[in-house]
């Protein structure tokens, strides 16, 4: 199965005499590295700025804030960094040119989010594991005062960055799933990856099916050790299905009654229709299928034969012992 790719944005808060530091560290103003052994120095020409520094930074935020007019006390935070990354699987093959495209995005979003003027650099790493940039800003509100709480200094204001972060993304690079926790009000966007999981195993179903249709006394146990060997890979792509579904609050039922089925199924169109509102005929169409083909998935695991179980359960078709799960 593909991994899943995350875009990922995080936050910190630098009142004063750490600002240097990081300062030294993205700029790469240091002669070793010593505390990072991540960093590659030989790959340190690869680094770019998007926002190049136009002085020290923590010069360039007393300037910003004294031009704003705004009175602070040595514990005020002056700088807030924003780390802009994604997990590697996402940087995996790509150019130089379109990792720079990605980090332009991120750019982009946060200038939308923060006043351009207070961004004093942005720089992308790429002499480390994966690249990302530090971007870093003086937060100042829209009405001119000096407030990192109020920018991101709670839990909720967190999510919305993230949110807000992701939904922008999302719109170029379709793969990206919202980094960090989970959003707990569901997601809109279930990406293109699962779609394609659930297409092999649509495949992997189709010959299942295959292989039960053609089952019969003659052939009966060498089949069956054919189809032992398939629920191996098949049984457990079924349960990362359900759980993938689960966490995109897909909706969907795995019952022996039908009726029961249908019944689930009518109410859940009744909740789509609510929510038509806000979402497309397309994302419903496109959902109520994988439902449809999630059901059809485990319902070939009701029509095995039980001495194919046994089989499988015995494990002694050719691989480790794995008990087959209850349920």
């Amino acid at each position: 199965m593909s991994r899943p790719q995350y875009a990922i944005l995080r936050f910190a808060k630098y009142k004063g005499p750490e600002i240097g530091n990081i300062e030294a560290h993205n700029e790469r103003t240091k002669e070793k590295y010593a505390s990072n052994p991540d960093v590659d120095i030989s790959r340190s020409k690869y680094n770019f700025h998007l926002i190049e520094p136009e002085q020290k930074y923590r010069a360039e935020a007393e300037r910003q804030i004294k031009e704003a007019g705004c009175r602070t006390r040595s514990d005020s935070v002056r700088v807030v960094e924003a780390l802009v990354t994604a997990t590697p699987e996402f940087f995996r093959g790509k150019k130089k040119s379109e990792i720079r495209a990605y980090f332009q995005e991120a750019l982009a979003f946060i200038q939308q989010n923060q006043a351009p003027k207070t961004i004093i650099s942005a720089v992308v790493h790429m002499d480390e594991k994966t690249p990302h940039m530090h971007l870093s800003f003086v937060p100042l509100t829209a009405d001119g005062r000096l407030s990192a709480k109020e920018i991101v200094g709670n839990k909720k204001k967190l999510t919305q960055w993230q949110d807000k972060f992701w939904e922008h993304m999302v719109r170029k690079y379709p793969d990206l799933e919202r980094g960090e926790s989970a959003s707990q009000t569901g997601r809109d966007h279930i990406p293109p990856r699962v779609f394609k999981e659930m297409t092999r195993l649509t495949k992997q179903k189709a010959k299942l099916e295959e292989l039960l249709a053609g089952i019969g006394a003659f052939n009966a146990k060498s089949r069956a050790t054919e189809i032992a060997a398939l629920l191996d890979k098949y049984i457990p792509a079924v349960e990362q299905m359900h759980t993938t579904m689960k966490k995109y609050q897909v909706a969907f039922t795995a019952t022996n009654a039908e009726n029961k089925k249908l019944k689930q199924e009518n109410a859940q169109l009744e909740q789509s229709l609510d929510k038509a509102t806000r979402e497309s005929t397309l994302k419903q169409l496109a959902d109520a299928k994988l439902r449809r083909d999630y059901a059809d998935a485990v319902a070939v695991l009701e029509r095995i034969p039980q001495e194919v179980l046994d089989v499988y359960a015995r494990g002694d078709h050719g691989r480790e012992e794995r008990p087959i799960e209850e349920g």
